[in-house]
């Protein structure tokens, strides 16, 4: 990890790269500075190192929260995750073509090493302005990779360039340097009384089961409580007295007993089956054989 100087000293460690490796193709002595183009071409070689944009790394952006426990106390150190977007431009002798020359070195240069070696960091942190810096302590090594801009983008970041004429350039971008806080967490103190307490359902100082304050389980009464049963698992005088008073509470409450369903009444028949003639009607009588009694006492059996 690194501390506040690591975009400074990323910036000035790409300007020593680009210089210490120009060689064998350039022959003469060229100026690499880490700054904006300038407003006025230079007639000199020269080779400039400008970063126009510091964004937040999107892989890593979130990676260290939370900090913070929901006490306040410090978790951890927070850190920032940056990618740094660098234009590097080139300027020389148009007729000799030095520019283009300049800016093909430093394409070899940053595809044949894209991670900034640590001699480098080293020998770039020995700049008065960079003392303190510990980006060469920093595990997380920084790699430069090319970017791709469209004729829009590339008019829109010289437009911004206020009376800079436009030079050949190339797009580069340097993750992942993270930045990390100053405060450091302090160390979490440890359990001094340790203490595990296991007591069951119904004793005093236990908490209660969920569903038990409306007397859903047995033995309970409405308040929560739970009576009392014996270990052999006899009724107690209470327990057998129970389903009398209960039975005694539905004969006092009558208004709580179920009313009988009413009868249903008869089907009534058609109309059309009751209207018939009446001979058929006498014919699908069956016969019924009946005991007349007569005047003198006997019983005689007629049928129809």
């Amino acid at each position: 990890m690194s501390n506040a100087l690591a975009i400074a000293h990323v910036s000035q460690a790409l300007a020593l790269l680009i210089e210490s490796h120009l060689q064998p193709e350039i022959d003469m002595a060229v100026k690499v500075e880490p700054r904006k183009p300038p407003t006025e071409p230079p007639a000199e070689p020269t080779i400039s190192v400008f970063l126009y944009q510091v964004a937040p790394n999107p892989a890593r952006r979130n990676d260290d929260l939370p900090t913070r426990a929901p006490d306040g106390t410090l978790t951890r150190r927070a850190r920032a995750a940056l990618d740094l977007n660098y234009v590097i431009s080139a300027y020389g002798d148009e007729t000799e073509l030095v520019g283009q020359r300049l800016l093909g070195s430093v394409v070899r240069t940053l595809h044949e090493i894209p991670v900034l070696p640590k001699d480098i960091i080293e020998l770039a942190g020995e700049k008065p302005y960079l003392a303190g810096s510990d980006l060469a302590e920093t595990a997380q090594r920084v790699r430069f990779t090319p970017n791709v801009m469209d004729i829009d983008e590339t008019s829109k970041l010289w437009g911004m360039l206020y009376q800079t004429p436009y030079a050949l350039s190339v797009v580069y971008q340097a993750s992942l340097i993270f930045i990390d806080g100053q405060e450091t967490p302090v160390p979490a103190k440890p359990v001094e009384r340790p203490e595990v307490r296991v007591l069951p359902f119904g004793a005093p100082g236990a908490p209660v089961p969920p569903g038990t304050g409306t007397g859903g389980s047995p033995g309970e009464d409405r308040a929560g409580a739970t009576e009392p049963r014996p270990a052999n698992g006899d009724r107690t005088g209470t327990d057998r007295a129970a389903p009398a008073k209960a039975a005694g509470a539905v004969a006092k409450n009558p208004a709580k007993t179920p009313a009988k369903a009413p009868a249903k009444a008869p089907a009534k028949t058609p109309a059309r089956a009751r209207k018939g003639t009446p001979r058929a009607a006498k014919a699908a009588r069956p016969p019924t054989r009946g005991t007349k009694r007569d005047t003198d006492g006997t019983e005689n059996t007629d049928h129809d």
